[in-house]
């Protein structure tokens, strides 16, 4: 029985120690200073003291505010994984998703806030990991941050266009959210039309449908066979499947199946890039514990109010006031 409890605890050391190596992280903060927006003030909840224990025995409430996180969705097509879930040969990696997620200080809300990536945008100099700069650009894709200044040059771009400070900052590539997805057992959606997508390798009948984690990838990427093929029908879809992971992810008990858990946190951490606040386990699993409070009548998922950009029908540009107010309501 001793061997076997020890063999027992040296797994899990090891499949900890795995996971927590298989993040990828960014020092965004020292990349960027103090030249940003103002954080969120943070607040410590007074615990009520229990009759029951003493002042010292009791747990100490955990700090609460409001969150900004940065969530990109990259098209990289690094691995073999990723190539064969992106399809072609395309080199370097852009984002294809970008939502800005806020989280309520009570954490009972959730408001996701997709950018479309067509969006013109005054991109800032960015700070390289050589360090060099990048050249600021004026009216340039909003995407094209992250392909020339990676998550660093992504956050600064978004915070200059929001003017909310971006508390933490998370990429996911292909290959990790068709793992997700798969580990959660599919997702469930439903879609109102047919959709027929030769360049995502999608099609799907109108009606509702449970996706793999490849389908639902192409799902996501969708938009030439929907709506006017433009990004914005694409955030639609994402935004739904967002809604059907909070779901699918609810009434999913990982915790009585260690091999389920495993495989989702395997595929997850090995797909991630973070900021240094998120970079381990332990922080993501407080970041969760956050999320899972959130019901999905909690959810709000909206898109930045755009218009057609005046230089070029085929981009658009931030409606004022409507996307100033947006923003200021997440600050």
């Amino acid at each position: 029985m001793g061997c076997i409890l020890v063999l027992a605890a040296a797994g899990a050391a090891w499949a900890y120690w795995h996971l927590n190596q298989n993040i990828r992280s960014v020092d965004i903060d020292s990349a960027l200073g103090d030249d940003r927006p103002a954080r969120a003030p943070v607040t410590v909840p007074t615990a009520a003291p229990s009759a029951s224990a003493s002042p010292s025995a009791s747990a100490s409430p955990l700090p609460t505010g409001a969150l900004n996180i940065l969530v990109l969705g990259s098209d990289s097509r690094s691995g073999s994984e990723n190539s064969a879930l992106g399809g072609g040969d395309s080199t370097g990696a852009r984002s294809d998703t970008a939502m800005v997620v806020h989280l309520d200080a009570d954490r009972t809300k959730a408001t996701v806030v997709s950018i479309p990536r067509d969006t013109l945008v005054t991109r800032p100099s960015c700070p390289t990991s050589s360090g060099g700069t990048t050249a600021a650009a004026y009216g340039a894709m909003f995407n094209s941050a992250y392909a020339v200044g990676g998550p660093v040059c992504a956050v600064k771009t978004v915070e200059q266009l929001t003017g909310v400070r971006m508390d933490h900052y998370i990429e996911i590539d292909f290959a990790g959210f068709a793992g997700l997805v798969d580990a959660l057992g599919g997702v469930t959606v439903t879609t109102t039309q047919d959709i027929d997508d030769d360049r995502s390798h999608l099609h799907l009948d109108a009606g509702t449908h449970r996706l793999d984690g490849t389908q639902a990838l192409a799902f996501a990427r969708t938009r030439h066979g929907i709506g006017d093929g433009s990004d914005l029908g694409r955030i639609k879809l994402q935004q739904q499947l967002v809604e059907a992971l909070l779901k699918e992810a609810g009434k999913t008990d990982l915790l009585t199946d260690p091999a389920g858990l495993y495989q989702m946190a395997d595929a997850i951490t090995g797909s991630l890039t973070t900021d240094t606040g998120l970079d381990s386990l332990g922080e993501l699993r407080g970041l969760a514990q956050g999320l899972g409070a959130i019901p999905v009548t909690g959810l709000t998922t909206v898109t930045m109010p755009v218009v057609t950009a005046p230089s070029d029908p085929n981009r658009v540009v931030a409606q004022e006031p409507a996307a100033s107010r947006l923003w200021a309501s997440l600050r």
